[in-house]
This record gives C-alpha cells, sequence and structure tokens, in this order.
C-alpha cells in the first residue's frame, strides 16, 4: 500500500521519475575487469534510499567492465563490437537486477534485442506501467543499433518515459574544465548551460546524446555514486555533481 507518508516524502522530492545513467566500467571496483560484488551492493543500497522516498526509477548501465577488455587485443568489427557491448549491458543488468531484488526491490529488465528467455523486450507502454507500479526498470542494450552509445540510449528512453532530469553517476564529482587527475588545478562547474558546454568542447556525453538531451530540454546532473548519500542529496536538491541545463 503507497501510504500518506511516501506521498509526503515524495512531495518532497526535487524529481519525481529519474533515468539514472551507471558506467559499467565503475562496476569494476579495485578489480581490473567484470563485476566487483561489494560496487554492486553499494550502488542498489544507495538506489533503495531514493526507492523508500517514493521516487520512480529506470536505469541505463552500460558494459565498458565487459567488453572494452576486448577490444584493445583483438580487430572487431565495429558493428560486431557494439553488439558484444549490447550482450555486455545485459549481463550487467541481469546482475543489477538479481541485487536489487535480493534487498527487496521490485525490478524488470528490458532489452532493446530480442533476448526473451532472460529479459522483456523493450515496449514504452509497459516500462510506464511498471514504473507507475513502483518497479524499477533496467534498461538493457542500448538502442538495439550498431554505432549508438548507452548514453544515447539512456537519454533517449528519458524523454520516451518522460524522466524529470537524467542523473549520470560516475567515479568524479561533478564537471570540470581539465581532467582533476592530471590538473590539480581543474575547476569544477556547479552548474553549466548546454551552449556553455558545447563551447568549452567538455566531454559530458557522445554528442548525439548531448544534443538530444538538449533539444529535449532535458537536464543532466553528473556526480559521484561512489559517495555515499550523493543520489539521496541529489533528490533532495542540494548541491551535488554538476547540474546542466538551458
Amino acid at each position: 500500500m503507497y501510504s500518506i507518508f511516501v506521498w509526503n516524502t515524495l512531495f518532497q522530492m526535487k524529481y519525481k521519475r529519474i533515468l539514472l545513467k551507471l558506467s559499467g566500467e565503475a562496476l569494476v571496483g579495485d578489480k581490473s575487469g567484470g563485476i566487483d560484488p561489494e560496487i554492486l551492493i553499494k550502488y542498489s543500497n544507495e538506489i533503495k534510499k531514493i526507492y523508500d522516498k517514493g521516487v520512480e526509477i529506470a536505469i541505463v548501465i552500460g558494459g565498458g567492465n565487459i567488453y572494452r577488455g576486448f577490444n584493445n587485443e583483438f580487430k572487431i568489427d565495429r558493428v560486431q563490437g557494439d553488439y558484444m557491448g549490447m550482450l555486455a549491458t545485459l549481463i550487467n543488468g541481469l546482475a543489477l537486477q538479481n541485487t536489487l531484488e535480493n534487498i527487496g526491490i521490485p525490478t524488470r529488465l528490458q532489452s532493446a534485442i530480442n533476448v526473451n528467455k532472460v529479459a522483456e523486450p523493450y515496449i514504452k507502454r509497459k516500462a510506464l506501467r511498471h514504473l507507475d507500479k513502483k518497479r524499477i526498470v533496467i534498461f538493457s542494450a542500448g538502442t538495439g543499433n550498431p554505432y549508438f552509445t548507452t548514453d544515447s540510449a539512456a537519454v533517449l528512453r528519458a524523454i520516451e518515459i518522460e524522466a524529470d532530469v537524467i542523473l549520470k553517476g560516475t567515479r568524479v564529482d561533478g564537471i570540470y574544465n581539465e581532467d582533476p587527475n592530471k590538473n590539480s588545478d581543474a575547476f569544477k562547474f556547479e552548474k553549466i548551460t548546454f551552449k556553455e558546454a558545447i563551447s568549452k568542447g567538455l566531454k559530458i556525453m557522445d554528442t548525439t546524446a548531448f544534443t538530444l538531451s538538449h533539444e529535449n530540454k532535458l537536464p543532466i546532473i553528473v556526480f559521484d555514486m561512489n559517495q555515499e548519500n550523493n543520489l539521496l542529496k541529489v533528490l533532495n536538491g542540494k548541491n551535488v555533481g554538476t547540474l546542466v541545463n538551458l
């Protein structure tokens, strides 16, 4: 039963429906590749904090922890490689689904390619129905087409489900004018417009994804997913990470 308490709590949240974009590479943790179970559990617990507040959550997760390990070793055709990447996102999606359900969160995994044995096919109306029923929806296999990144898939799905914002969880605490790992004097932006980000050549998402987000007036918040309670702080409207908006 969706209690009055939850509705009142949701009223205090800045966003009602979000698309959380997670990097597959972040799942590696301290390992050389694959999935670090501790990172998966940590992320799931952070997601549960906002789920318990009544926020409707969709997730897109990359596959860089699995696919990019092959990328430098073999001369793989671009299209073939992109399909490998889609399968990698499915693996990560299954792992995240299992971890979320282990802590009591109903979750549905949808795929842009046909793998009926392990995931539902992506159907917009079905995804919206799951969100209405307070299930987390994980979108896997990108857009189902080669040459499109999971960033593009995240923006596309966010637009389709009418999300209020894209939250891009990374290992960096926002957007900088330079790489903070290489330059200690790098400057962090608290807020920046799409036009400013483009003019400064900041690499936030690939050009297709960024342009699509801009044209549809869909804000993006880039934040450090590894910092405890950061996701909850973003939903509470705290000044965390970097906001990209009109």
